[in-house]
Parts: structure tokens; C-alpha cells; sequence
């Protein structure tokens, strides 16, 4: 499968996976990975629709778009999903200049199948952003072997309030596990081109998810 790679200026650094949302490897994904390459890993955003349709880029303001993402979203295979994630992880680990410390940021999709890596592969760090379906994978929160960070919107349209509070009792005294909830803020806060798009809150999140990264991957 294909993947959009952004490099450090440096040329060396540790990698960090970028999983996108629903709506494929777009601009907002790419803007992420350049964003990261800014802050000095080798960012890589994989294309996880291609066993459906390959180079998906939808836009998030389309109606159209949101049916085709809706779509691919529901004919999502989760577990090989994971598996495409763990070759990113090794075809990261042996990109010339990486240092081989290798975290994962994700965004709604991509936030759950970020708690997913943190349960299910030996990924250095994790950050989860809006996961959507975390609460109901929570028996796998014993196989957290990585550190993880979830940013949770209160407002959340796909996460309810029910939902958070099952996350929260599963993983608030988990030792890898921190969580930073953002009230009044709804789903996709950190998107810029999305109706939710909080700039405070998404400041304080990539600050929050900078540091985080930083302190596992770079130390």
C-alpha cells in the first residue's frame, strides 16, 4: 500500500505514524505529517482504504464525500487495518535516518485504531485524538504496553457521554494510560477546516501531543 511521507529537514529523527480519519490520506493528514516533519520525525501517513480504493482524499465539507467515507468507514476491516500499521511501524524502524523509536498520532478512526497499537504492537508511544469505538474494545486495555495519550471532546457527537465514562473507569488508573478531556468542545476539534474546529482546545491538544512525543521519542 501507499503511504505520504514527509522528512525532516535534518534527515534523521524518530517516525511517527499518522492514521488518518475517515476520510482518507487528505489535505488536513498530509498538513499533520508535514507538521511533524516540522518538529523533526519522519511522518508517514498510510493509505488503510486501499483494499477497497486506493488513494482515497475526501473533503470533509462534501455531503458526497462524507457518504463515500461513511461507506468505506463501515466496509473497514479493523484487524488489518492493525496489520498495515505494524508493517508501517518496520518499514519505519528501517528508513535510513530513523532513530527507530516510532509513536502513532490518530484522528477519529484513527484515534481508535491508535489505542488499538498501544494494546497490540511494540510501538514506542501512542496518542489518540476523538477515537471513535474505544469503549467497546476496553477488554483489550490489560495489553497496553505502550504509552498512551487520548484527547476526549465532551461534546462529542460519536462518543457519548456514556461511552466516556466507560473509557475513563477502564483506563483512568492504568499506569501507560493519560487522558485530557476538552468540555464544550464536539468531535474533530482539531480539524481546521471542520465546523468544530476549537483553536484553543486544538492548540492546547498538539501541545499537550508534542511534549508527549517529544519526551518518548526523543529522549
Amino acid at each position: 500500500f501507499d503511504a505520504y511521507v514527509a522528512r525532516p529537514a535534518s534527515g534523521r529523527g524518530p517516525g511517527v505514524i499518522v492514521i488518518q480519519e475517515i476520510f482518507g490520506v487528505n489535505a488536513n493528514i498530509r498538513g499533520v505529517a508535514d507538521r511533524l516533519a516540522g518538529e523533526g520525525y519522519f511522518a508517514v501517513a498510510p493509505d488503510l482504504f486501499w483494499r477497497q480504493e486506493r488513494g482515497v482524499d475526501l473533503a470533509a465539507k462534501s455531503e458526497q464525500d462524507w457518504e463515500k467515507a461513511f461507506a468505506l468507514y463501515k466496509g473497514f476491516d479493523v484487524d488489518r487495518g492493525i496489520d498495515d500499521l505494524k508493517a508501517t511501524v518496520t518499514a519505519l524502524r528501517s528508513m535510513e535516518g530513523c532513530t527507530g523509536k516510532v509513536g502513532a498520532v490518530g484522528y477519529c478512526l484513527g484515534g481508535f485504531l491508535a489505542y488499538l497499537m498501544a494494546a497490540r504492537s511494540d510501538i514506542d508511544a501512542a496518542v489518540g485524538y476523538y477515537g471513535v469505538g474505544i469503549d467497546a474494545k476496553l477488554d483489550e486495555a490489560d495489553n497496553i504496553s505502550a504509552p498512551l495519550m487520548l484527547h476526549i471532546a465532551k461534546a462529542d457527537a460519536y462518543v457519548d457521554a456514556a461511552a466516556q465514562a466507560k473509557i475513563h473507569a477502564a483506563l483512568d488508573n492504568h499506569p501507560m494510560v493519560t487522558i485530557h478531556d476538552y468540555e464544550g468542545v464536539d468531535h474533530a476539534f482539531t480539524r481546521p477546516d471542520g465546523d468544530h474546529y476549537d483553536e484553543a482546545a486544538a492548540k492546547l491538544a498538539n501541545e499537550r501531543t508534542s511534549d508527549f512525543l517529544a519526551k518518548l521519542l526523543k529522549g
